[in-house]
């Protein structure tokens, strides 16, 4: 309805009659779910770099491996993904010990066990804990701790078992990243249980037996989307493009969940994406299978058939960040997420994310030769293998889908960006009067939006005519369509598909024209 005027003047109006451009939303944001030291749990945290990472889950931590697929993700191009802290843990150690040390009291010639000192991150390396004190003037039961691992000193002066501000134990838990205190026994006088003057030795622990300290069920990774827990959680993670789960493999190879269990979660993972429609999950095969294995359990324990999942194989070896640097075999999918990222970022999401370095990774779980990546690769087994002077890479590039028009991890990808930027660069739409001005509006924008993505070498075509189509028009949008309020608008695209197979035809030539 045009503006009434009822007085003489000169009035300006704002007209909208321009396009309204659709952009591209983001492509390589990973979602991973798994167990961690600290921070919130059942919660998708934004995470930017490793540092941020550390300050918010604490890093490293045995038995764990949602922390080397979260670095291997940023060493590998990533830059943006949610990280959801799963309850409990997959923490080894050797039957159950505790990594500590116990500080002898000075009552009863230093037989009184008073104090212990025990490791927050057992397996990260001998700890030293040095008791000197007291100082000249200073009370009798007062005492100072120096506490070292590796380049790493803590130093707490002043220190007392008497309650109050300088209280060892609260001083200590509450300050120290490495240690914690607790009384051991309350008997005996301050004097007899302050600690008696030397160097104590928390022993590194090995990461070699599994303590069952909790049941894990695969009931914890799946989790519910009402109560923000486990993989159905990350629906509120809007952006997110593809989902891991590196803990879930380990757990299995550890014996704290079934193979059964194993596999519904991976079906629950794949149901998450497929439902979400935006994303693709990253799957891990079984740890230390050979091929002909691995393709008996792609083919009968774990007939997944789904465009929204792409299946990796094998596991890869990374220095151990725990350890001397000897090297340990991870899951890799957040390596391989890592490439994804990286590929869009140099490439584009086009790209099929394949014949990439896996940077960081030392060697692998088993080396496939090209024989048996035959086997492998019709059965959507994307294999990441080592190729001498030319470094691990990934080797495929197929979803685990037995549908051959969504073959190709990289036209999934494809059409899922082309689908929210066109969804949320078309909001505008809703509500607005359903005519044919509207109709070609749309085509207008989607069109330009869609022409960019020629130029960018996304679509097959040498015209934008051959690459894709955008059609809104009466015959789309008869009387019977219009009066249930709806407007439909038909979109061809002709994806570019990888060149998985070179061939090079080879024969003797002569020179001479026959």
């Amino acid at each position: 309805m045009s503006p009434q005027y009822f007085s003489p003047g000169v009035y300006v109006e704002e007209v909208d009659r321009g396009s309204k451009p659709i952009e591209g939303v983001g492509t390589a944001v990973a979602a991973f779910v798994g167990f961690a030291p600290q921070g919130e749990v059942n919660k998708p945290t934004l995470v930017t770099n490793w540092t941020q990472f550390v300050n918010a889950f604490g890093g490293f931590m045995p038995g764990g491996y949602l922390a080397p697929a979260v670095y291997g993700y940023f060493a590998n191009g990533g830059t943006i993904c949610y990280v959801t802290r799963l309850p409990g843990s997959l923490a080894k150690s050797d039957g159950g010990a505790v990594a500590s040390a116990v500080l002898p009291g000075r009552g009863a010639t230093g037989s009184l066990e008073a104090v212990i000192a025990t490791a927050l991150e057992p397996g990260r390396g001998e700890i030293t804990v040095e008791v000197v004190g007291p100082a000249e003037g200073a009370p009798d039961d007062q005492f100072s701790l120096t506490v070292r691992r590796g380049d790493t000193v803590e130093s707490f002066p002043g220190l007392t078992l008497a309650r109050g501000k300088r209280n060892a134990v609260d001083v200590v838990t509450k300050e120290s990243k490495l240690i914690k205190l607790a009384e051991k026994q309350a008997t005996g006088t301050l004097a007899e249980r302050t600690p008696v003057p030397g160097t104590y030795t928390i022993a590194a622990q090995s990461t070699t037996a599994v303590a069952k300290a909790q049941e894990i069920s695969p009931t914890v990774f799946v989790g519910d989307a009402a109560q923000r827990s486990g993989i159905n959680g990350l629906e509120i993670a809007e952006d997110a493009t593809m989902v891991c789960v590196p803990d879930l493999m380990p757990a299995m190879q550890a014996g704290l969940i079934t193979a059964e269990g194993a596999r519904a979660v991976q079906l629950a993972l794949i149901a998450h994406c497929e439902s979400m429609k935006d994303r693709v999950a990253i799957l891990d095969a079984p740890a230390s299978l050979t091929p002909q294995k691995v393709r008996e359990w792609r083919l009968t324990e774990a007939g997944y058939d789904s465009k929204y999942a792409a299946l990796y194989y094998p596991w890869i070896k990374v220095s151990n960040p725990l350890g001397k640097g000897e090297a340990i075999a991870i899951p890799p999918c957040g390596h391989v997420a890592g490439v994804w990222a990286r590929t869009d970022s140099d490439r584009g999401v086009h790209k099929a994310p394949a014949n990439e370095v896996v940077r960081g990774a030392l060697g692998l779980d088993f080396q496939v030769s090209k024989n048996e990546q035959d086997t492998l690769n019709p059965d959507g087994v994307n294999c990441i293998r080592a190729f001498p002077g030319r470094g691990v890479r990934v080797w495929g590039a197929r979803t685990l889908t037995s549908d051959p028009a969504w073959r190709y991890v990289n036209v999934r990808r494809l059409f899922n960006f082309v689908e929210k930027s066109i969804e949320r660069g078309t909001q505008w739409v809703v509500f607005e009067p359903n005519d044919e001005d509207l109709w070609m509006r749309i085509r207008r924008d989607v069109t330009a939006f869609l022409t960019r993505i020629w130029r960018d070498g996304a679509l097959f075509g040498s015209v934008a005519e051959e690459a894709f189509y955008v059609k809104c028009d009466r015959e789309l949008n008869p009387p019977e369509t219009r009066d249930v309020g709806q407007v439909i608008i038909e979109v061809g695209l002709a994806p570019v598909k990888p060149a998985e197979f070179v061939i090079f035809r080879i024969s003797q030539f002569s020179g001479v024209a026959e």
